[in-house]
């Protein structure tokens, strides 16, 4: 597919409306800054100022309706964009960055898509979920939205912190058995220095994309991981996409906010056993999995978080962390009525492990 040379990434920083000066290159978070720039809207970047400390942890932001002024405008000069717009970054990350083949069919991947972000959809101890729509404008036409024809998918963009600006500080219990590649990042990540620092925020942004990608691969029900970029992982977003332009797309909500009655509840329970002895298989555990960790899409469990996950022989750790896995989960379910036992299911697992 070709597109019209008014759709091409330009080179220049002039303007191409006669008259209007020069501006100068606007930065952006792939710069070379140790805190990248927000890229949200000022109204989200206010709500987010309104959350301190604790408060902060788990709390889901309710997106506003989406309307043509949030769209993608194929009208927009190339070098205005806007401070919540970028061009797709599909290509010019390196391959390993990208996902796992076959890519999915909904995934966009031209070019000429412009990434648009449409608000905050979690903020969670160590991360910032995001949700992006990335579309190719449909020509001169109003903006691309689904049922236009203009290729169009939502994104969840899960953007790291720094670790002073996180609140969860118990990762050396998961890093246990992780290694760099780079002696010099080792050594500055064993002596947590300022490097070390910038360091250890990329390595979870990689092991995340990393576990995803391997989940994925292996039927393990989680999102699908898009790319990776420095700090950010784009990924697949789990809900449903908006119902016309009026409409804003609705995440999927937690497991524990759900009132499954009994029957779903089984069938719930069927879907976290299975995921959690697939990960068995692998010789992993999730390190982290609770209600809160796992998205309930309709009928269906998509788990997610899953940075700190760990590997069962070589974390020493590593049994303890399945063996927890196992307590939460059955606590939930048992409390809402079905006879679940966590040392039955701690046993079937590490069978599947072994």
């Amino acid at each position: 597919m070709s597109y019209s040379d008014d759709l091409r990434p330009s080179t220049s920083f002039t303007d191409s409306v006669p008259g209007r000066p020069r501006r100068a290159p606007r930065r952006d978070r792939w710069d070379d800054d140790s805190v990248p720039a927000r890229r949200g809207s000022r109204r989200d970047a206010l709500a987010r100022e309104g959350l301190e400390g604790d408060a902060r942890d788990g709390v889901d932001l309710v997106l506003a309706p989406v309307g043509a002024g949030r769209a993608v405008d194929p009208d927009l000069f190339l070098d205005d964009l806007g401070p919540d717009r970028r061009w797709s970054t599909w290509h010019s990350v390196e391959k390993g960055a990208r996902g796992p083949d076959p890519v999915p069919s909904w995934v966009v991947t031209a070019d000429a898509a412009i990434d648009t972000e449409l608000g905050v959809l979690k903020t969670g101890k160590e991360a910032d979920v995001f949700l992006l729509r990335r579309a190719v404008p449909a020509g001169r036409s109003p903006a691309a939205w689904p049922g236009t024809g203009a290729p169009s998918c939502l994104l969840a963009a899960k953007r790291y912190r720094t670790l002073e600006h996180r609140a969860f500080r118990r990762d050396s219990v998961y890093t246990e058995d992780r290694r760099t590649r780079r002696t010099r990042d080792q050594r500055a990540l064993d002596r947590r220095s300022a490097y070390g620092r910038l360091v250890a925020q990329g390595e979870w942004a990689a092991a995340e994309f990393a576990a995803l990608g391997e989940l994925w691969s292996a039927g393990v029900p989680v999102p699908y991981p898009v790319q990776v970029d420095g700090t950010e992982v784009l990924m697949e977003f789990v809900g449903s996409p908006a119902g016309d332009r009026d409409d804003a797309p609705t995440a999927a909500p937690r497991l524990a906010q759900t009132r499954p009655d009994r029957d779903l509840l089984a069938h719930y329970w069927d879907q976290v056993e299975q995921a959690m002895t697939t990960l068995a298989r692998l010789g992993y555990a999730h390190g982290d999995l609770s209600p809160y960790n796992v998205l309930a899409d309709g009928d269906r469990l998509v788990v997610i978080d899953v940075p700190q996950i760990v590997d069962l022989a070589a974390n020493p750790f590593g049994t303890d962390l399945l063996h927890r896995d196992c307590r939460t989960m059955t606590v939930w379910f048992t409390a809402r009525g079905l006879d679940v036992d966590a040392d039955e299911l701690l046993a079937r697992l590490l069978a599947a492990a072994w």
